[in-house]
């Protein structure tokens, strides 16, 4: 038996984090399925304790672990994960600096696709690279690595004699029902929604994988193309523990795709109503599954969704048509107006910062934000994760190496016509226009639910904004002032 310290790398990111603070779950996915090959776990959320460096050397020298892991983890997706994989990296080399013997291990989308960058790196203390979903592949290693047999494991990487050694990937896991969060490895004081009316906040997965090819995500590469899905009755099993164990009020559903398979999601909401669990849902969708549901989207606000977040990315159908996304400007304003019509909060992102913006098209994003009219919008800044189709087509434009940087909110990309400092004033400008136009809607609706929650985001987004281009130190324009 190994003991197993789980690191969250310690990584704060406005705008992903703005909202409030979610369990690392991947994490306690692949430490739930350590427990049951029969080893000690424990995790360490670093993330959302704000803790140090010096926390983890010291929760090592603590629990004097035989094994440490880490992901390049976000709290709300494993696409864009690129921006922790300098922190993840450095926990390692502080478990290494505590006791040189301890076995380290990264995982997750950009060590897979990455891994020989990361072994190559003469400053990297990684041991091995897990490649791929890894929930079989860890015990399996941990055995393998007692035992001196780590060649004949599937789904890693490592170093021998100075030479990258990759095993073949490993077929995913068939039945995902057969994983068990390690819940109750998590310090449930962490994790709140920081949005009226609060609460205690956790995260789910119903089902893995995405078959579209949006060119800036990874979420198709990792998984191979596949989608998988779990049985909505376990589902409801998952979220009664949740609620009656460990007293979660909010669910956030961070499947790439939950609603892929119209009958299956339909059952699953037909459950939750039935269940009535008690808890609120926030979740991500596509925009033609919204439009596709029309006829049962009372079924959302009926099971508990009360949050969806939809991306409509950008302004123009060619640039929509650029990044793959298959939707064009017309189905992004309908599913927004349906979601809205049935009482769902919605938020949207409308992307900035391509080769070709400019000024002018930037007013225009603003305009087409302020057109479609969501509850909350989010201005992500165009990121070339360098696992993405989208990184060779822009490499040449790629002024920004540091993967810490790699965070959307933080431009990567030179555009032509305007520089990096541009572009950063401009995303101020986005949130300014945006919001200074949707609070005049706000203030006019009656005290209620739609009311309070919007008051509490727009306060955590201005907070949120402040604090990040005060890090820039970019002098920016003040946010309007909510009245009292």
């Amino acid at each position: 038996m190994s003991r197993i310290l789980f690191v969250a790398p310690p990584y704060m990111c406005w705008g992903v984090q703005v909202i409030g603070t979610w369990p690392p779950l991947q994490l306690a996915y692949i430490a739930g399925a350590t427990e049951q090959a029969g080893h000690e776990a424990r995790i360490f959320d670093a993330m959302n304790k704000s803790a140090t460096f010096d926390d983890i050397r010291a929760e090592v020298e603590s629990y004097k672990p035989d094994v440490v892991m880490t992901l390049d983890y976000l709290p709300v997706t494993g696409a864009i994960s690129t921006a922790t994989v300098p922190a993840a990296l450095q926990a390692l080399a502080t478990a290494k600096a505590v006791d040189p013997d301890i076995v380290t291990v990264i995982g997750g989308p950009h060590p897979t696709f990455l891994y020989e960058e990361i072994l190559a790196d003469v400053n990297s203390k990684v041991d091995f690279v897990l490649l791929g979903e890894s929930e079989a592949t860890f015990p399996e290693l941990l055995t393998a690595i007692e035992d001196g047999t780590v060649d004949g494991i599937e789904g890693i990487a490592f170093l021998r004699d100075g030479e990258t050694v990759a095993t073949p990937l490993r077929a995913h896991i068939e039945d995902l029902d057969t994983l068990k969060p390690a819940w109750h490895l998590l310090d449930w004081d962490d994790y709140h929604y920081t949005i009226e009316p609060w609460g205690r906040m956790a995260s789910m997965l119903t089902s893995r994988g995405c078959m579209m090819g949006c060119s800036f995500c990874s979420h198709r590469q990792f998984w191979r193309g596949t989608w998988r899905a779990r049985k909505p009755e376990l589902v409801i099993e998952e979220m009664r523990e949740l609620v009656d164990v460990y007293n979660v009020e909010f669910i956030t559903l961070i499947d790439p795709y939950p609603t892929k398979d119209r009958e299956r999601w339909e059952h699953l909401l037909d459950l939750l109503i039935e269940a009535n669990i008690g808890a609120h849902l926030l979740m991500e969708t596509r925009v033609e599954d919204i439009i596709r549901d029309e006829d049962i989207l009372h079924k959302y606000r009926a099971a508990g969704v009360i949050h969806l977040y939809l991306g409509a990315e950008s302004s123009t159908d060619e640039l929509l048509e650029s990044l793959n996304k298959g939707t064009d400007i017309d189905m992004n304003k309908r599913a927004l107006d349906l979601a809205r019509e049935y009482d769902i909060m919605t938020e949207a992102s409308f992307m900035i910062g391509s080769p070709n913006e400019t000024k002018k098209s930037i007013d225009h994003t603003i305009a087409e934000a302020i057109r479609l009219n969501p509850d909350i919008a989010v201005f992500p800044v165009l990121t070339p994760m360098p696992f993405t189709p989208i990184h060779e087509e822009l490499k040449d434009r790629i002024r920004v190496f540091d993967y810490s940087k790699y965070n959307l909110s933080t431009p990567i990309i030179e555009p032509y016509e305007m520089s990096l400092e541009e572009v950063t004033i401009a995303l101020g400008k986005c949130y300014m226009s945006f919001y200074s136009h949707k609070m005049i809607e706000v203030f006019a609706l009656p005290d209620g639910f739609k009311r309070r929650y919007m008051m509490s985001a727009f306060k955590a987004m201005m907070n949120g904004y402040s604090t990040h281009f005060e890090a820039l130190g970019i002098k920016m324009p003040k946010m309007p002032k909510l009245p009292i």
